[in-house]
């Protein structure tokens, strides 16, 4: 899946998704390979190794998984 195509797929978890990105050292949100790279393509070419790329996926996919709670309604 390219950057793009999570974003455009889950754009209320965008925010999420671009926090976890960021801090694996991935500054690729609004980059123009965005359009075409693959999130795992854009790890190695930042110099992730294989099993960093895993733990990202897996904790993209975690912030996806967490739905988000409701916020509390006041009685006015």
């Amino acid at each position: 899946m390219t950057f793009e195509e999570i974003f455009e797929k889950f754009p209320k978890k965008a925010q999420e998704l671009a926090s976890v990105i960021l801090g694996y050292g991935m500054h690729c949100v609004g980059c123009p390979a965005t359009a075409f790279e693959t999130i795992e393509n854009g790890a190695k070419a930042h110099g992730l190794k294989e099993k960093d790329i895993a733990k990202l996926v897996a904790d993209l996919n975690e912030k996806l998984a967490k739905k988000r709670t409701p916020a509390t309604r006041r009685n006015v």
